[in-house]
């Protein structure tokens, strides 16, 4: 595989326009951006670009206008905080407004870069979509990783090749089905894996426990009964908190009646993923313990996140929900990394490449 070319392997940008592709998908709430990490996150290439005398226009998506132009997803909130973070810097409107994005058009694609000289790729949230703006601008113009792309990378890529031991994946969220690739490629480097959120229960009724009400894929039990009897360690809650047949909280071990709904992992589980985590050399921690966006059962995300940030081992946090939870709960700068893209980090993880980074290694430069 050719390594992926970085800002140093773009040719002289003084006087140069680039275009920089970045990850804008910030949170908007009545036309306010309520967190701007996305838009701090780019500056360290973009500094570096506008240091060189280059002019840099930032190109992004934000929501989902699904191809039409909507004043609901305009970046001119985003353009405004761009100009108080890097002055000078220029944003193209939203590229979802266009189909030709998500199509991968080609035309589209030549509109993007007439009149580039030179493509940056920092929209690692964007990486694992063969859209335009990701995987066209490379076909042409010489094209390099900005630092934020090229840190994940290097994060991620790590944990598959060399985490320091024992490595420990901590899983959770709703659907099993959704993790089964990550958990497939993870089984055989992880040392031990850690199981709670929503998906739990398929893995419990697996291991013949009843589960209620609570959320179940019948279709992956199976798949969780193999993983289950597999040769790597998974840990698995020991009570769970949920709510009962009349609606009211309780708390439960594994085997819950008939009308009850699991909606987080319970205390005794928690302190028990606290310690595999506290005890591990490297953590990989992707979806929530419980619906922790309700207080009632926030308890095991809460204690899985204060364990993040009090163990002694390399951290890694898979963006999304996982991410939100940290910044919750105060803890983001505990850990050693936290991931920009969900699904980017997982698919990464995953299949070792995503098509961003397949498109920078052809680029024009990338074989010099």
């Amino acid at each position: 595989m050719n390594r992926l070319p970085l800002l140093e392997d773009l040719p002289p940008v003084e006087g140069r326009r680039v275009l920089v592709r970045t990850d804008f998908n910030v949170p908007l709430a009545d036309g306010r951006i309520t967190d701007d990490f996305r838009i701090r996150a780019a500056l360290p290439t973009i500094t570096w670009l506008q240091e060189r005398g280059a002019t840099v226009v930032c190109a992004s998506h934000l929501g989902r206008p699904k191809g039409q132009p909507s004043p609901k997803y305009s970046m001119d909130a985003v353009r405004a905080r761009l100009a108080e973070l890097a002055p000078g810097a220029e944003l193209l409107e939203n590229l979802r407004f266009d189909p030709g994005e998500e199509g991968n058009d080609p035309a589209f694609v030549d509109r993007l870069v007439e009149g580039m000289d030179c493509y940056v790729d920092d929209a690692f949230g964007a990486a694992h979509r063969a859209h335009a703006s990701i995987v066209g601008p490379p076909r042409t113009l010489p094209s390099a990783a900005g630092r934020l792309l090229a840190r994940e990378v290097e994060v991620l890529r790590g944990l598959r090749e060399n985490p320091r031991r024992p490595f420990v994946a901590v899983l959770g969220g709703a659907k099993v089905s959704d993790k089964l690739g990550v958990i497939d490629s993870l089984i055989g480097v992880v040392d031990a894996l850690v199981i709670g959120g929503g998906m739990c229960f398929t893995f419990l009724a697996a291991r013949g426990n009843p589960i209620g009400d609570s959320l179940c894929e019948e279709d992956q039990i199976d798949r969780c009964r193999a993983l289950l009897d597999g040769a790597k360690p998974i840990h698995l809650p020991e009570d769970i908190v949920g709510l009962d047949p009349s609606g009211q909280v309780a708390n439960y071990g594994v085997r819950l009646p008939s009308g009850a709904k699991g909606l987080d992992i319970g205390p005794g589980s928690a302190a028990a993923f606290a310690d595999v985590i506290l005890d591990a050399g490297t953590v990989f921690w992707n979806g929530p313990m419980g619906m922790f966006e309700d207080p009632r059962f926030a308890a095991g995300t809460r204690t899985v996140a204060g364990a993040m940030g009090e163990t002694k081992a390399f951290t890694v946090v898979g963006g999304g929900d996982s991410a939100a939870a940290l910044a919750e709960f105060g803890l983001a700068d505990d850990v050693d990394h936290v991931s920009t893209g969900g699904g980017a980090s997982l698919e990464l993880l995953e299949l070792g490449d995503l098509p961003g980074l397949a498109a920078l290694r052809e680029a024009p430069n990338a074989h010099d």
